[in-house]
């Protein structure tokens, strides 16, 4: 059975996990935080523009609002593409890929939570806490028309042994690095490294030295970009 996970709750909407001692998302603005990180760090909307269907990979899925939010601009940019052809044949075999692993599975109820602070994806948060089972260790796909999203519960160590597809696009996102560095150590970035596909690129909001290191030591092509707020820098690289 899933490991749940310790929460307790900063003004009755932010989940904070006692057991890192970290919130899930940044206070100032989750949303934009995943979407300057993660969509706008791995060039995703561009790569969509240009034909490319890239892979994503992350790890720690947490309130699935990275997935979300990749949901969200993937949906508009099919929109877009309709308005540009409206036929739709360059669309029909148009497939997102969104493969994540979590060791601490929200329920659904406190997905729910989470999520009710961002009216702005809530049709899409709807969907997901609809279709959410996170009682069963290992692989399961929930399927959202164009989206398929493929979810490890348990230990990113294991589950990335068995990871169905190779990576294109990584979303480093596990809690803090200082009170969980299991989710930032060589052994599993270098995992990560042979799990990437050649050009695959990452992100990540953390620009500690001894994770751009570790990350350049599993053989990623590692540089700092603006971070989102008051961050000054994050993380992107490629294979």
């Amino acid at each position: 059975m899933a490991n749940p996970p310790e929460l307790v709750w900063l003004d009755n909407l932010t989940p904070k996990s006692t057991r890192f001692d970290d919130t899930y998302y940044t206070r100032d603005n989750g949303l934009e935080e995943t979407r300057h990180v993660f969509i706008g760090g791995n060039r995703l909307e561009a790569r969509w523009a240009a034909g490319q269907l890239p892979v994503i990979g992350e790890f720690g899925f947490g309130t699935g609002l990275n997935f979300l939010a990749t949901w969200q601009a993937w949906d508009s940019h099919l929109a877009r593409q309709k308005d540009l052809s409206p036929s739709g044949t360059n669309l029909q075999d148009a497939q997102l890929t969104f493969i994540s692993f979590e060791k601490y599975p929200l329920d659904s109820t406190s997905l729910e939570r989470a999520l009710s602070c961002w009216p702005d994806i809530a049709p899409w948060a709807g969907r997901l806490v609809a279709a959410w089972k996170p009682e069963t260790d290992g692989w399961q796909t929930l399927h959202f028309g164009s989206v398929s999203l493929i979810l490890f519960i348990g230990d990113a160590a294991e589950g990335i042994s068995s990871i169905p597809h190779g990576i294109d696009a990584w979303y480093l996102d596990g809690f803090n690095p200082k009170t969980n560095p299991e989710l930032w150590s060589l052994e599993l970035m270098t995992a990560a490294f042979a799990a990437s596909n050649p050009g695959a690129t990452l992100a990540s909001y953390t620009a500690a030295g001894w994770v751009r290191r570790t990350l350049q030591s599993a053989g990623f092509s590692i540089a700092k970009r603006k971070g989102f707020g008051h961050k000054r820098d994050m993380t992107i690289g490629t294979r």
